[in-house]
């Protein structure tokens, strides 16, 4: 049996941008590049974070602070768990079913170099298993 790596999976090019783009250009970048979510990098790719459309809406806009006037870097979850590209799809799994996330950025020396999804892996057997904590995770929120 082969085990699949992270590398061998992972989409290449995440969408990114800079720390200090406002929340009005990420929102027009996710719309154009038709994404939910962009990573926050620095010039040296760098990972800062990263910022989904649910956290425009609810850290930012819920809270009554306009979007233009907000940045990627304060809106973005800072705090990410992250793989390698050498990294077993299966243990790229249990992370994200551990943390109950849909995507986990690939870095490489403090280096983003692509992310994995849960699309990325939807014909492993892997996949079912973070659908399960994701689905346990949603039920309680």
């Amino acid at each position: 049996m082969t085990t699949h790596r992270v590398r061998d999976r992972m989409s290449r090019e995440p969408v990114t941008v800079p720390p200090y783009t406002s929340l009005t250009a990420v929102a027009s970048c996710m719309r154009d590049s038709d994404v939910g979510c962009v990573f926050v990098t620095s010039d040296d790719d760098e990972l800062h974070g990263l910022v989904t459309d649910r956290d425009i809406a609810v850290r930012i806009t819920a809270e009554g602070t306009l979007a233009g006037l907000a940045t990627a870097l304060q809106a973005c979850s800072g705090d990410l768990v992250t793989v390698t590209p050498d990294m077993s799809v299966c243990d790229a799994a249990d992370l994200m079913s551990a943390h109950s996330v849909r995507r986990i950025p690939v870095v490489e020396e403090r280096r983003l170099v692509g992310v994995l999804t849960l699309g990325d892996i939807a014909d492993t057997p892997h996949a079912q298993e973070v659908l399960i904590a994701l689905s346990r995770t949603e039920a309680n929120h």
